[in-house]
């Protein structure tokens, strides 16, 4: 009995130390983030990811980060390989975690940024494909600020390229807003962006 007490406390205290040294180096990662620092803080999440290879999170940020910064791109090599990396990121985590409406958003920003490069050639395969990512994440998660307004945002890009008004999508922006200020999430260093670009877009709304 005593050397199954010393074991468990053994395996606790090893345990302990690794959430420590997770939670740590997370922090960390964010820290370099906020400081302008994308390329340090996504090579660190990705020193993390290779340590918590059962943790869909900090391959989900490893994807973030190339994505946000692929935006603007002009060169097409260095583009691919920025979301090459993102994908191939992004499906690791999907692998970890099934049907996470959080990812199924990050997979729809990275269908985004191809075409932000070039609308003509990925606009009419991966258009279809957001549509079909938002309407699921909506479907598993209806009460997720960001899924509700990314695909507002979306639907008010698309109907902007078809001229068409986009005040039917505002109410979705304020709902965003008013759900931003009460989800949460159990999860340590759960996404929690996108409050700020919805009030951008929701002053939009107010002058279009």
């Amino acid at each position: 009995m005593k050397k199954a007490l010393v074991i468990f406390l053994t395996l606790l205290s090893v345990k302990l130390v690794a959430q420590d040294q997770y939670t740590k180096g997370m922090q960390k990662a964010f820290d370099l983030w906020e400081s302008q620092k994308p390329t340090e803080a996504a090579n660190l999440f990705e020193r993390i990811a290779v340590a918590e290879d059962d943790n869909w999170l900090p391959y989900y940020y490893v994807a973030q980060i190339n994505t946000f910064g692929s935006f603007g791109i002009t060169d097409e090599k260095q583009l691919k390989q920025q979301l090459g990396k993102a994908k191939e990121f992004l499906d690791i985590a999907k692998r970890l975690s099934p049907d996470n409406p959080e990812l199924l958003v990050q997979e729809a920003m990275i269908n985004t940024a191809w075409m932000a490069y070039d609308g003509a050639t990925y606009g009419p395969t991966l258009a279809a494909k957001n549509t079909q990512l938002y309407a699921k994440a909506q479907a598993l998660s209806p009460e997720n600020p960001r899924v509700v307004f990314t695909k507002a945002e979306w639907d008010m890009g698309s109907a902007r390229y078809f001229g068409k008004d986009i005040t039917p999508y505002c109410k979705d922006v304020t709902r965003a807003l008013e759900l931003f200020a009460t989800f949460k999430s159990d999860i340590a260093f759960y996404p929690s962006w996108g409050k700020k670009r919805a009030e951008e877009v929701a002053a939009q709304c107010k002058t279009e």
